[in-house]
């Protein structure tokens, strides 16, 4: 996955400047960044403090490392499963 080049501290912070009243056209002029990801960021970032923002970070690293753990998990189970079936 691509990493953001704005911290959660900047997108919360363009939030907060269009709920200002900064028009979102200027606003992306500004950041230099397109309307579309602009949306993409305050759908997902929108109504949150910094604090927020990094719990919400942290869990989803968190579950990305047990997804991989139940995938890897799981094809341990099929391996051990295919060795029982073999005389």
């Amino acid at each position: 996955m691509r990493k953001s080049r704005f911290t959660e501290a900047q997108i919360i912070g363009m939030i907060k400047e269009q709920e200002a009243g900064l028009p979102t056209a200027e606003l992306c002029r500004k950041h230099g960044l397109s309307p579309a990801t602009f949306y993409k960021l305050k759908a997902k970032y929108g109504g949150m403090d910094v604090s927020d923002a990094k719990r919400l970070k942290q869990l989803e690293d968190e579950d990305a490392k047990l997804k991989r753990l139940v995938a890897d998990v799981m094809l341990d189970n099929v391996v051990l499963k295919d060795l029982l079936r073999k005389p």
